[in-house]
């Protein structure tokens, strides 16, 4: 790891907000998981936190934090250092703080009470998730120089992929349930990180009625297989692409 990379990081790990996220998330994970001895009751309950709370805090965590990094940013890129490197290590750090925040938070909890297929998944989805919405909070802040602005792109976000989505899914899938949508619905399904990664753990616990309408459409186009690998491919890409793109802008953009 890079210097720049490992002094965000440091610095990250000792802010106030990233020690409560941590233990909050211990508390919840082991409170949640020590409730009761089925293990994939306890998980689901603990998938909807994860889902609900991790995307939340990467989100607003890093816009704010690549916000207040705007002087910090200003004097490494007065150094012989090239714009994508500041960049990158920016979001390697931001990224990586939160996902050992994740790790010992939820890991801890998850690597002793779950099973080994079940709990992997779920550290898998909050791992991926961390990173995502990292990626998404970099591209929200590097489209405004407005700071609430960009804080208010970055709540929108995660109520559209957390809450709306599925809603606009829903009553899609109802508006045209006579006709062959379920390739499409699997193309929609993929287009939320948040539902993929609901999907991902479920089709690990194999629980078909657990699945939802859009979960059940994605297994039976792809398989319980072919679902976890698809699913795999396309939490990368939308870990990738966001990063990408804000990349773009910030090697464009007049500081």
């Amino acid at each position: 790891m890079n210097k720049i990379a490992r002094f965000i990081l440091f610095d990250i790990l000792k802010n106030k907000i990233i020690i409560f996220y941590t233990i909050l998330l211990f508390i919840i994970s082991w409170s949640v998981l020590g409730l009761d001895s089925n293990s994939t009751k306890t998980t689901l309950s603990l998938l909807n936190i994860v889902l609900l709370v991790v995307p939340l805090v990467s989100i607003i965590f890093s816009t704010i934090y690549v916000y207040n990094s705007g002087q910090f940013i200003e004097l490494l890129l007065s150094q012989p250092v090239a714009r994508s490197k500041v960049w990158f290590n920016l979001f390697l750090g931001l990224s990586t703080a939160l996902v050992f925040a994740f790790l010992i938070g939820c890991g801890i909890p998850i690597a002793i009470y779950s099973s080994v297929e079940v709990g992997f998944s779920l550290i898998i989805v909050g791992i991926m998730l961390s990173i995502i919405f990292t990626s998404l909070s970099m591209l929200a802040a590097i489209t405004s120089r407005d700071r609430a602005k960009g804080i208010g792109v970055s709540i929108f976000i995660w109520m559209f992929f957390g809450i709306i989505y599925d809603a606009l899914l829903l009553i899609f899938s109802f508006q045209f349930s006579d006709y062959p949508i379920e390739g499409i619905m699997a193309g929609l399904t993929a287009s939320n990180p948040v539902g993929l990664s609901r999907i991902f753990v479920l089709l690990q616990l194999n629980i078909s009625a657990m699945l939802g309408h859009t979960g059940a459409i994605f297994k039976q186009v792809f398989g319980s297989g072919g679902g976890l690998g698809i699913s795999m491919v396309v939490l990368i890409l939308w870990a990738v692409f966001p990063f990408l793109i804000s990349l773009i802008k910030f090697n464009k953009k007049d500081l």
